[in-house]
């Protein structure tokens, strides 16, 4: 009987844990087209538009997120590391944080000199982020605040690849291989 209990209990803390930064859905419609967007980095406003010729990397991801965000974010370093420098200055990697009650582009700056120094994280407003959130077809949503005031966002875990024209041309899963998305960004650069 103990043991049952015991089990069972450990069986939910552990579920518990693994929602803590788990995928949310992916929204159900048609393709998203991405667009263009403005929103704050550490060094002011961010107009996708003034990137066009480069190849742009586009997560949503937050700080606090535990796992997902750091696995996503290792395999974008791993990718940009193995590219010669030629083809790396072509390509702008950007977080955009999902949790801008948390996420001021100051802690943006510091979170995202851990990846790559080249990735920069953008935030904005609630609404501002729920509207580029959705021109990517990025699901997000932000979980019940724990009786110490944390919470997790549990969120999509795609990159998003733009061309240099802008258009939205490739969908990246989480947990795809460094060298396969290596030949995807390759293949549009």
């Amino acid at each position: 009987m103990i043991r049952t209990v015991l089990n069972s209990s450990l069986a939910a803390i552990a579920a518990a844990l693994l929602a803590a930064c788990s995928p949310a859905p992916e929204p159900v419609g048609g393709a998203p087209a991405g667009g263009d967007f403005i929103l704050h980095g550490p060094q002011g406003p961010v107009d996708s538009r003034a990137l066009r010729g480069k190849l742009l990397l586009v997560y949503f991801g937050y700080v606090n997120c535990p796992d997902v965000c750091p696995a996503s974010l290792a395999v974008m370093n791993q990718v940009l590391n193995a590219m010669p420098e030629e083809r790396r200055q072509r390509i702008q990697p950007i977080l955009i944080s999902v949790d801008p009650a948390r996420d001021t582009p100051d802690k943006l700056v510091i979170y995202t000199a851990y990846f790559h120094p080249s990735l920069i994280g953008v935030t904005g407003s609630e609404e501002e982020v729920a509207r580029v959130a959705g021109l990517f077809g990025a699901g997000y949503a932000r979980q019940p605040a724990r009786p110490d005031g944390s919470y997790a966002v549990d969120h999509s875990a795609n990159t998003y690849v733009v061309a240099p024209s802008g258009k939205l041309v490739a969908t990246i899963p989480i947990g795809m291989p460094a060298d396969e998305v290596a030949a995807i960004v390759a293949r549009y650069l």
